[in-house]
């Protein structure tokens, strides 16, 4: 599949908005505590994939039912779904410079429906590639790679589920909004949005 920037402007994937708040001291501290150990950008991205990941609890997995939709507030809180835990991945990664992006799935959820999953793509070496920080638990075993996607889920095509290509430097205005709006999880798990 190829992936496709929704802005021209490498600088946009740079950016910091107040989603992706890596001006914010707490973004900025965690970032320089993982770059200590790191030996050069991949190492830190690695690093910075796998403290989002591991470190921070999916919400569904732990019963927290608060919702956090700001990377600095998904740190300070230790607790977010798919799409926070990527706005939190990639406020850490652009916060060292690493161009980063959003981007999306289309999977079926427990109910017979779909649901959009988020993730980010990180650009190394003149291209972009996906790394899903959601959260490995039993059937999730999703790793950082550069050489071959490693994320949560596959879409299956024959479900309709799908990639969304497009890559993102904000994020899509249809999931923040279900952030913004839900009150607690519970709440956002009926709203999650079902298309982009």
């Amino acid at each position: 599949m190829e992936l496709i920037q929704n802005n021209a402007d490498l600088s946009a994937y740079l950016a910091a908005d107040e989603v992706i708040d890596h001006h914010h001291p707490l973004v900025r501290e965690t970032a320089a505590r993982l770059a200590e150990g790191a030996d050069d950008s991949y190492d830190y991205a690695r690093s910075a994939y796998e403290f989002v990941r591991d470190a921070i609890p999916h919400s569904q997995d732990s019963g927290d039912t608060r919702v956090t939709w700001r990377a600095s507030d998904v740190l300070e809180r230790r607790t977010g779904i798919c799409y926070a835990k990527a706005h939190a991945l990639a406020a850490l990664l652009r916060a060292e410079d690493i161009p980063t992006a959003l981007c999306y799935q289309l999977l079926a959820d427990d109910g017979g429906g779909h649901v959009v999953h988020g993730l980010v793509a990180v650009r190394f070496h003149g291209a972009w590639h996906r790394q899903d920080p959601r959260g490995n638990r039993p059937g999730v075993d999703a790793r950082f790679s550069l050489d071959g996607e490693r994320l949560a889920w596959v879409p299956d095509h024959r479900s309709s589920e799908m990639d969304y290509p497009v890559l993102y430097a904000e994020p899509h205005p249809v999931v923040l909004g279900a952030l913004r709006a839900a009150p607690d999880r519970p709440h956002l798990w009926k709203t999650l949005p079902t298309a982009l």
